[in-house]
């Protein structure tokens, strides 16, 4: 009887947008419909031995999982991972595809892709979308900066059975909204009823998918205290307390930054080995000076460290050849700078990683040893940009961080310890998390 009261159409929507109901300008950037097709792009761009992968974007719409799942019917590689870059949009037809998604067993990834043939124009103007529909592989480019997949996205990103946020890309919850189209004129009452009934449903369904997912219902809890009109960028803890993102060490690709003094740069999350939270990293390489590179690498201080750290870099091709240096605090950050020689660079060049030793001294007098690798998949590619770019400068720069006036010192190929970098500033910036 109600619903024939009623005689209306409601569908759970979710946007993606950072405002309640998603401006224009917030929407910009983003097809209005859900587009897939295949990308192919430059050696190691989506990753060490992959240049191909599957580019899922725009507003998940009423239409979107019929589309998606006659499209992957014919994608007989599934090894492709595939790259979300989504403001959110329709939360049943997100269910429906995180599921096929899970069925592939697909790899999934937050990330924009760039169509090489649109970059004239927008990336959703109606040539671009007709190159992106027309079939066959695109010619493109991949970046994970300020790359989103918001809202209902993420229940296309939970679907998959390998996940992946690099540093610089967000994965944002938020509770859901009910639309409501009406037929006729409803009492009040039986409006609120019926609001009531359908929100309750659309809890449990959501909660069951995310328990489906193998997620931990941490998640659903955290999305109960969003209001739709806010957004929550789940931190790197949370992606790995909730079983989203489990990896101790995520890193973004080597980027080429186009400043005054070019350089290149890695971002980096590392998971403390005593707790559940992560250190943000940098590591930067720029223009060369004498003959010399300067590396500079930034970290989060450990604040129960009472005595300076050292770091010891050695890359895979070559372990003979190393680079050291004491740390100096800056602010709430420890900088390591110094200059490796030209050998030292073939040698991370020719690599795939980037081997490093940090050791603290803690206040019970025992040094605390952390060791990572840093992946250099893509540095060669990047570094030639940025040979090109440094051409290009008049003079060479003096250091990749503008704001802080050190000295160029090298860093010793040894045992022992090289010189202390002589900084007289703090940054004004700390590296982006």
């Amino acid at each position: 009887m109600l619903a024939r009261i009623l005689s209306l159409v409601a569908s759970l929507l979710l946007s993606g947008a950072l405002h309640a109901e998603g401006t224009p300008a917030e929407k910009a950037g983003f097809a209005s419909r859900l587009t897939i097709y295949l990308a192919k792009g430059s050696p190691d761009a989506c990753g060490p031995g992959c240049d191909r992968w599957i580019a899922i974007e725009g507003d998940i719409d009423q239409d979107a999982a019929p589309r998606i799942r006659r499209f992957l019917a014919g994608v007989k590689d599934m090894q492709r991972p595939i790259y979300l870059y989504s403001p959110g949009g329709n939360m049943e037809q997100s269910y429906v595809i995180g599921r096929l998604l899970r069925s592939r067993k697909a790899i999934a990834r937050v990330g924009r892709t760039i169509a090489t043939a649109c970059a004239a124009g927008t990336q959703v103007d109606a040539a671009c979308q007709k190159i992106k529909n027309a079939g066959g592989e695109v010619e493109a480019e991949l970046t994970t900066y300020h790359a989103m997949c918001n809202s209902a996205c993420g229940y296309l990103f939970l679907g998959a059975t390998s996940r992946e946020v690099a540093p610089d890309a967000a994965l944002a919850v938020h509770n859901s909204r009910l639309v409501l189209a009406f037929h006729g004129h409803p009492a009040p009452a039986a409006v609120a009823e019926y609001r009531q009934r359908r929100m309750a449903t659309a809890d449990r369904d959501r909660a069951a998918f995310i328990a489906a997912m193998g997620i931990s219902r941490e998640l659903d809890d955290l999305i109960r205290t969003v209001k739709f009109e806010n957004l929550h960028m789940l931190t790197r803890a949370e992606l790995h307390r909730f079983g989203i993102d489990t990896r101790s060490l995520a890193e973004t690709a080597w980027k080429l930054e186009k400043e005054t003094r070019p350089f290149v740069r890695k971002i980096a999350m590392l998971k403390k080995e005593n707790g559940a939270s992560f250190r943000p990293m940098e590591w930067r390489l720029s223009c060369e000076s004498g003959k010399r590179v300067p590396l500079t690498f930034a970290g989060e201080i450990d604040e129960t460290a009472v005595g300076k750290s050292t770091i010891l870099v050695t890359a895979d091709a070559d372990t003979d050849k190393a680079a050291e240096g004491s740390a100096l605090r800056a602010g709430k950050y420890e900088v390591w700078r110094g200059s490796i020689d030209p050998d030292m660079v073939k040698a991370i060049l020719a690599s795939r990683s980037l081997h490093v030793r940090e050791t603290t001294l803690m206040p019970d007098d025992k040094a605390d040893i952390t060791k990572f690798d840093i992946d250099l998949t893509g540095l060669t590619s990047v570094w030639t940009q940025l040979v090109a770019a440094c051409a290009s400068v008049a003079s060479a720069p003096k250091s990749p961080w503008p704001a802080v006036p050190w000295q160029s010192t090298p860093w010793r190929a040894g045992p022992t310890a090289g010189p202390q970098p002589n900084v007289s500033a703090t940054p004004s910036a700390a590296p982006s998390p």
